[in-house]
């Protein structure tokens, strides 16, 4: 595997360094370095993907006939290094990295011609609707039912931990059309209207508290709901193999990138804070824990590296992505856990909502007030987009034939 960079490389590089010194604006870096969950409010994520979407990158893995970057899998990964190593907001992939994937491939050109410029543009937000209660990593349990009423569907259920539903103004939906049949068939793949009658969100308060602008996730309620039969992406009943691709590209990105700001950041706080009457950066013990991690992420970032070839190649991710989702969310888990011993006592003042607060003092560092809510979160990482064990479960079906 050739890892040196072309001229043409390094030159696209410094193309991407100069868009986010320009672009990439103090308003957004200081709600970026408060925020408790990785999100920015919609306005700021709707602006800072405008911007992207200016610039002709809104969409790196898109291609260019329906309006993608182009980029070489060398650029790809540039990109995603740099825009990580600037700690830009992450990009909302409800849109633009799940349904938009399955709409190009497997929906009618009516479909593709309605939703995916608005959705490249960042006009319409999306939210996703698989998990319901008591049907998460099995998702193929799932209840909600669409009844066949001849030129529509009838809608009835209940989708939980949707995250910004809130802002969205489509769902896409895993639901039952055909009852009766194995737990995987009599599934199908419907695109619903936020705006239609019978469509109901509210909020589930995390342990963090209510936050007006870092509300993240909700439990949207379906009752009666018309939706018209040329919402259904595909073919009735195989909803579950369009489910199936798009769970390859929701866990199939680079989070290497990522990680390795975020442990500097940790090394940087190490430096800062005491123990015992030193630097923390000077215990034995901590800096064990931090290059531990540090190998374990370089190892990431190769298998990434040797993945995403592949891909470049034209194969897709397959098993891999459970590889690269479960791997990333350990790490992320394990570097939120250094993060929290660094600051150690200075993680304990509760800010509610830093951003409301932005302009008044409060009683630790900057960089410890969201340290404990991060680590908080992050604990979902690993359950969230198909649990971990589900994942083990996946590769030892696909990759060793268990």
């Amino acid at each position: 595997m050739d890892l040196s960079f072309s001229k043409e490389d390094i030159k696209f590089r410094d193309e991407v360094r100069a868009f986010i010194t320009e672009r990439y604006d103090e308003d957004l870096k200081r709600k970026m370095s408060l925020t408790k969950n990785g999100y920015l409010d919609k306005a700021g994520q709707v602006k800072w993907q405008k911007a992207l979407y200016d610039r002709g990158w809104a969409a790196p893995n898109w291609p260019k006939e329906f309006g993608g970057a182009g980029f070489t899998s060398a650029q790809k990964y540039i990109f995603e290094i740099e825009m990580a190593s600037a700690g830009t907001p992450i990009v909302s992939p409800m849109g633009l990295k799940m349904v938009a994937p399955v709409i190009m491939a497997f929906g009618s050109d009516a479909q593709k011609k309605m939703h995916l410029p608005p959705i490249l543009s960042s006009d319409i937000w999306w939210c996703q609707g698989y998990s319901e209660p008591g049907s998460g990593s099995d998702l193929a349990s799932l209840q909600m039912r669409a009844e066949d009423k001849g030129d529509h569907y009838l809608c009835n259920g209940t989708k939980i931990w949707t995250t910004h539903a809130q802002w969205a103004d489509w769902i896409f939906c895993l639901v039952r059309t055909t009852p009766g049949k194995k737990p995987q068939e009599g599934i199908s793949f419907i695109l619903i209207d936020m705006k239609t009658p019978g469509v109901t969100v509210k909020p589930i308060v995390t342990l963090d508290g209510p936050a007006e602008n870092q509300q993240e996730i909700n439990q949207v309620f379906f009752d009666d709901v018309r939706v018209p039969k040329e919402n259904l992406v595909g073919k009735q009943d195989e909803g579950w193999t369009y489910a199936k691709y798009l769970l390859e590209f929701e866990r199939g990105n680079a989070g290497s990138p990522g990680l390795k700001r975020a442990l500097k950041k940790v090394r940087s706080v190490a430096t800062i804070e005491q123990a015992d009457g030193h630097k923390l950066i000077e215990s034995e013990d901590f800096r064990r824990k931090i290059d531990d991690v540090d190998i374990q992420i370089q190892a990431l970032e190769f298998t990434e590296l040797r993945i995403f070839s592949k891909m470049a190649a034209g194969q897709r991710p397959g098993a891999e992505s459970s590889l690269l989702k479960t791997r990333a969310t350990e790490l992320q888990q394990a570097v939120t856990e250094l993060a929290l011993e660094a600051v150690n006592y200075a993680a304990m003042p509760f800010v509610q909502d830093p951003w409301a607060r932005v302009n008044e003092p409060w009683p630790q560092p900057d960089y410890a007030v969201t340290t404990a809510p991060y680590y908080f979160s992050m604990r979902k990482a690993s359950i969230y987009a198909g649990s971990n064990e589900i994942q083990r479960n996946i590769m030892a079906k696909m990759v060793l034939g268990l």
